[in-house]
C-alpha cells in the first residue's frame, strides 16, 4: 500500500474541496435514511392511530411534522445527491489534473534509458488506464469507506438513544463485521487477481495496438487470422479472471448485505421486547430497523471499489517505477564545456537496447557559432547521433552542449492551430514574429490567404497540410526558439530544390550566431555549413 502514498500525498493537497465532497455525500446518504426511517415512522403511526378509531378508542396524529419532513428528506436528498455529482465530478477533474501534471514532471526527471523502454502502447496505457485507476481514488473509494463508518457509527448512536446500549452495541458488531466482509475481506480475496487482471489488461491493449499498427505486416505476411485468433484466446483469459473477481465480489456483497439484514431484524426483535414492556413505541419501533436497511445504499458502494483496489496499486507500482526520479538521468557523464565550445562528445558509445552499436569511440568538437554538417545514407545512424546529441537517446561516454532545440526527423504537429503550434518554440513571439518566420519558410502567403489566418486549424497531426508544407511549419517552429545550438535532422525533407535553396539561404541571417548541427542525406539537403563530416557505415 506504499505505493499509493505518493498520489494520496497529491489527493490531500485539496482538503477543503474533498471536505466539501464529503459533506455533500453525507448529507446524501442521511436523508436518504431519514426519508425511510421517517416514512416507517410516520406510516405505522398512522396504522396505529387507524386502529385505534376503528376499535372506538380516542386518538390523535400531527400529520404535518412527519408529512414536512418526509418532503424535506425527499427534495433534501435530491438537492444534495445533485450538487455532489456536479462539485465531486469537479474535484475529480481538478484532482487528474494535479495527477497528470505531476506525472509528467516525474517523467521529466526520469532516466531517458527507462523512459525509452516503453512502447507507445504501454505509455498510452499509463497516461490513461493507470492515470484513472488513480484519479478516482477518492471518490470511489476514500471517501465511500469514511462515510459509511462514519453513518455505522450514528446510526448506532441513534440505536442506543432509541432503544438501549445492549442493543446498539450489538448492532454495531453486526454492521461492523459487514463493514470489513465489504472492505478488507474483499480486498484480501481480490488483490493478487486485480493486480494480475491489471497487467493482462495492459498487455491486451497493447497487443492490439500494435495489431492495428501493424495490420498491413500481418496481412502481408498471411497472418492476421492467427494474430487475431491470438487476441481473442488472450481476451478470453482477461474475460475468464474478470468473472471469477465478479464472483467473489457478489458473495461478499451478498455477505454484508445478509449482515445488514440480520441487524434490522435483531432491531426488530430487541425493540419488540421493549416495546412489550412499554420502553418504545409503536412507531420508534419500526424506526430503527428501517434505518438499518437505509445502510445497504452506502455498503453496496464498497466491494466492487475495493476488488479494484489491487489493481489500483498495480497502477501505482508502475507508475512510481516509470518515474523514479532517484535513476542517472544520463549513463552519459557531463564534462565542463569550455566557453568558446557548444558541443563536446568524448569517447561516444551509441547503440540502441538489443543491437550492436552504431558507434564506439566517437569524439566531436563543435565550436560556439560554428555550422557543421553531418552526411551519410539512410541506416548509417544519422538520427540517432542527433538524438544522443538531443540527450534523447542513451549513450556510453562523455558529453555535454548548450541549450538545444532540435528539429527531428519526423515532422510533429500538434492538432491545434497554426499559432498555437508556432508558440511553442518561442511562447512569447508576437504575431509580426510569427509572420516574419513563415515569410522565411515560404508559408505566409499560403496562410494569409486562409479566413483564420494564424489561427488556421491544422487538423490531426498536421493533415491539412502537405507533407512539405507540414515540414516549413515544424522547421519554423525550431527557428524561433531563441536556443544556442540547433540540430536540424532532414531539415528540407519534401521539399524540392529550389524551395530548398531559397529557405536555406534566408536562414543564414536567421541562424547567425548560433551553432547549428545540420544532418542529411545527401549535401545538397543541408542548410550552409563551415565543415562537413562524412558517417560510414
Amino acid at each position: 500500500m506504499r505505493d499509493l502514498k505518493p498520489w494520496l500525498d497529491l489527493i490531500f493537497k485539496r482538503p477543503g474541496r474533498l471536505m466539501v465532497g464529503g459533506v455533500l455525500i453525507l448529507a446524501t446518504l442521511i436523508s436518504g435514511i431519514a426519508l425511510l426511517a421517517v416514512s416507517g415512522w410516520f406510516i405505522t403511526e398512522t396504522a396505529l392511530v387507524g386502529l385505534l378509531l376503528a376499535a372506538g378508542v380516542a386518538a390523535s396524529i400531527n400529520l404535518y411534522v412527519p408529512g414536512g419532513a418526509i418532503r424535506f428528506f425527499a427534495v433534501s436528498r435530491t438537492v444534495f445527491r445533485y450538487l455532489e455529482r456536479v462539485y465531486n465530478h469537479d474535484t475529480v477533474l481538478r484532482l487528474l489534473t494535479d495527477i497528470r501534471v505531476a506525472l509528467f514532471q516525474r517523467l521529466s526527471l526520469a532516466s531517458r534509458s527507462l523512459r525509452g523502454e516503453l512502447s507507445g502502447a504501454q505509455w498510452l496505457s499509463r497516461l490513461t488506464s493507470d492515470v484513472d485507476a488513480l484519479d478516482t481514488l477518492y471518490l470511489r473509494l476514500i471517501a465511500p469507506t469514511a462515510l459509511a463508518a462514519l453513518v455505522t457509527f450514528l446510526v448506532v448512536v441513534l440505536a442506543s438513544v432509541l432503544f438501549d446500549m445492549r442493543t446498539a452495541l450489538l448492532v454495531g458488531l453486526i454492521l461492523l463485521v459487514a463493514l470489513v466482509i465489504a472492505t478488507v475481506g474483499v480486498y484480501l480475496r481480490t488483490r493478487h487477481l486485480a493486480a494480475r487482471q491489471s497487467d493482462r489488461q495492459e498487455a491486451l491493449r497493447t497487443a492490439v495496438i500494435e495489431h492495428i499498427e501493424g495490420f498491413a505486416e500481418l496481412t502481408a505476411a498471411g497472418r492476421t487470422g492467427k494474430h487475431a485468433a491470438w487476441l481473442m484466446r488472450q481476451a478470453h483469459q482477461v474475460t475468464s479472471e474478470q468473472a471469477k473477481a465478479d464472483t467473489r465480489v457478489g458473495w461478499h456483497l451478498a455477505g454484508s448485505h445478509l449482515l445488514i439484514n440480520l441487524s434490522a431484524v435483531f432491531a426488530l426483535w430487541a425493540g419488540f421486547a421493549l416495546f412489550q414492556v412499554g420502553a418504545v413505541s409503536g412507531p420508534v419501533l419500526v424506526l430503527l430497523p428501517i434505518a438499518l436497511l437505509g445502510i445497504a445504499e452506502v455498503y453496496a458502494m464498497l466491494p466492487d471499489a475495493f476488488a479494484k483496489l489491487g489493481a489500483t496499486v498495480a497502477s501505482a507500482q508502475r507508475l512510481n517505477r516509470d518515474c523514479r526520479a532517484n535513476v542517472a538521468t544520463a549513463d552519459v557523464s557531463t564534462v565542463d564545456l569550455p566557453a568558446d565550445t557548444a558541443l563536446l562528445a568524448e569517447n561516444i558509445t551509441v547503440k540502441h537496447a538489443g543491437y550492436a552499436p552504431l558507434f564506439t569511440h566517437f569524439n566531436l568538437e563543435v565550436q560556439a557559432g560554428e555550422r557543421l554538417g553531418i552526411i551519410g545514407h539512410s541506416g548509417s545512424g544519422k538520427s540517432s547521433l542527433a538524438d544522443t546529441f538531443a540527450e534523447l537517446l542513451p549513450a556510453q561516454g562523455k558529453l555535454a552542449c548548450r541549450d538545444r532545440v532540435y528539429l527531428t526527423q519526423k515532422t510533429v504537429l500538434f492538432e491545434d492551430t497554426l499559432r498555437a503550434n508556432l508558440l511553442l518554440g518561442s511562447p512569447n513571439a508576437s504575431d509580426t514574429d510569427l509572420w516574419r518566420i513563415l515569410e522565411l519558410v515560404e508559408l505566409a502567403q499560403r496562410f494569409a490567404s486562409e479566413p483564420d489566418q494564424l489561427d488556421t486549424w491544422l487538423g490531426s497531426a498536421g493533415n491539412r497540410l502537405s507533407g512539405g508544407e507540414a515540414r516549413r511549419v515544424a522547421l519554423a517552429r525550431v527557428l524561433l526558439n531563441p536556443a544556442p545550438l540547433v540540430i536540424l535532422d532532414e531539415p528540407f525533407t519534401g521539399l524540392d530544390a529550389e524551395t530548398r535553396a531559397r529557405i536555406s539561404k534566408r536562414m543564414d541571417g536567421l541562424l547567425e550566431g548560433k551553432t547549428v548541427v545540420s544532418l542529411a542525406h545527401g549535401p545538397d539537403a543541408l542548410p550552409g555549413t563551415d565543415r562537413v563530416i562524412y558517417l560510414r557505415g
